[in-house]
């Protein structure tokens, strides 16, 4: 019989659901479910709910329960031998919160097959919507949150991270500020990914240490809640959290409910949940310190993995747990395409002409540079937009395409130093990676080989591997890392692009010019 492990993935706008075929070393099942499109009745609008205030954006925690009930009806039509899968693991959108009350644990591990998952919850919640990443209203909750804790290094090196508006622990201090009764009716906090792994296993699913992290309430060290951080939030926090376990642990066996409805395998084992984020990095193959993905998407993120704990003393970069055990980093840069077509709409260039522009122009750009902060910046942080430029006539189209593309790779290497590890792999994803010229700068800037990486639904993907990795663990096995992900994780064949040894020689000496130059403009505005 075939062994096959079900990853699924509950992201801002949908469900996706990914199952592989260990011994085929394939994927066998890959589909998403849309909640704008398939469950209208919430009104959510790309996967959340529209409020007057546009800093609060919350979701409806029974999108995810109605998804998840859809989606196994799919593997079932899509004739998935549903016994065949062994383990199941997931990941969800991080930094999201489910609020639980008293009702919750019974009606779980009481989960009816006569019913939909609907019915089975209804009345579960203490909080009727969810706060997600993309709510930014806690401003004043972080502020109270990084005092308490001793201030901003402090804060970063005890839970890996800054305080910032999205991550849990603010949202959890707003809400026991502002609705203290809800917060006292509370019995269970969940992550979205621990929430959807507590339906599958019937009862109260732990923390995975990689989705904790994101919370500003765990002790990055010692993967433990961090008793300053759950006194700083909200008190009699530590009784309302589940554990924090591993992620290679086991919850439990898949809940009855699943077994009768769906026919899954009575031994199915439920792995921790993790988020988008740590599941991500399986999904793209980072198993090794020094493994690099480089997203150039709308945002450009910088992702990775390391295997000694480091953090990030101006705290722009985050530090989660890795599923492998290890430490994953992840820096954002807002002004990744948006900066990059904003200089094609300036000079009326398509992508082409953007390119003809990269290689008519020299590495360094003959000393035209650029600070390319289009649109407030994260890294560094820039709260005023405003670009920046030196040497640079306004009139030289090609020479911004060179000195944008320049900046964002410069300031991705500046910003990552504090990780203190050289990049020996990148992998580049994202719509603006089939740019070889593009890559071609990433490699110089990096003196580091650049291939091209497909990484559709690498969350779904990563959760199925980590259900792979786990279960095979539980059997008494010790596989590598490698072994596991190395089947589903290999670059675009032929992709590869390797530094040009004078170039990399330029971009040494230019790395301290752009640092100079961003560090007196900063200076400026501060």
């Amino acid at each position: 019989m075939a062994r096959l492990f079900l990853g699924l993935d509950s992201s801002t706008q949908s469900l996706t659901g990914t199952v592989i075929d260990l011994d085929a070393q394939e994927v066998i099942f890959e589909e998403s479910i849309n909640f704008d499109q398939a469950f209208p009745d919430y009104g959510t609008q790309h996967g959340v709910l529209i409020s007057e205030d546009p800093q609060i954006v919350h979701t409806p925690p029974l999108i995810w329960v109605e998804a998840l009930e859809l989606i196994m009806q799919r593997l079932v039509d899509a004739g998935v031998d549903m016994g065949a899968i062994l383990a199941v693991s997931g990941s969800g959108q991080q930094h999201g919160s489910v609020y639980l009350n008293a009702k919750a644990e019974a009606a779980l591990s009481n989960l009816d097959p006569n019913l939909t998952l609907i019915e089975c919850l209804t009345g579960v919640f203490s909080r009727a919507t969810s706060p997600i990443w993309m709510d930014s209203s806690t401003h004043v909750e972080c502020d109270e949150i990084r005092s308490a804790l001793g201030g901003l290094q402090a804060t970063t090196e005890a839970t890996g991270s800054n305080t910032f508006e999205r991550f849990t622990g603010p949202q959890i201090r707003k809400f026991y500020k502002q609705e203290p009764d809800a917060y006292r009716e509370t019995k269970h906090i969940a992550l979205v990914s621990s929430f959807m792994a507590s339906i599958l296993v019937g009862g109260i699913a732990p923390i995975e240490q990689g989705d904790g992290a994101g919370m500003n309430l765990m002790d990055i060290r010692r993967r433990c809640w961090h008793a300053g951080a759950l006194d700083a939030t909200a008190p009699e926090l530590v009784d309302k959290l589940p554990s924090v376990q591993p992620s290679n642990s086991i919850c439990g066996q898949i809940a009855t409910y699943f077994i009768e409805k769906y026919g899954f395998n009575p031994g199915a084992k439920i792995v921790p949940f993790s988020g988008d984020n740590p599941c991500s990095v399986i999904g793209t193959g980072l198993v090794k310190p020094g493994m690099v993905a480089i997203s150039l998407g709308t945002s450009d993120t910088y992702f990775g993995t390391m295997a000694e704990c480091r953090t990030d003393p101006n705290g722009e970069g985050h530090v989660f747990g890795s599923p492998t055990g290890d430490y994953m980093t992840l820096i954002c840069f807002k002004n990744g395409s948006l900066a990059r077509e904003q200089v094609c709409r300036d000079f009326k260039l398509d992508w082409n002409a953007f390119s003809q522009g990269l290689q008519n122009t020299p590495p360094g750009n003959n000393g035209k540079m650029m600070l390319p902060w289009f649109e407030p910046e994260i890294v560094p942080r820039v709260l005023q937009p405003g670009v920046v430029r030196k040497n640079l006539e306004l009139d030289d189209a090609f020479g911004h395409c060179r000195a944008v593309v320049e900046a964002q790779m410069l300031s991705m290497r500046l910003h990552s130093q504090w990780m203190n590890i050289a990049s020996s792999e990148i992998y580049a994803t994202g719509g603006a990676s089939a740019n070889l010229d593009i890559l071609q700068i990433m490699a110089d800037v990096n003196n580091c080989p650049v291939s091209q990486f497909e990484s559709t639904n690498g969350a779904s993907l990563g959760a199925a591997l980590r259900a792979a990795q786990a279960w095979t663990m539980d059997e008494g096995a010790s596989p590598e890392w490698e072994q596991t992900v190395a089947p589903f994780t290999q670059p675009v064949p032929g992709s590869r692009i390797d530094p040009q040894p004078e170039a990399v020689a330029v971009y040494e000496e230019l790395l301290s010019e752009y640092a100079l130059l961003e560090q007196g403009v900063l200076g400026g505005i501060t």
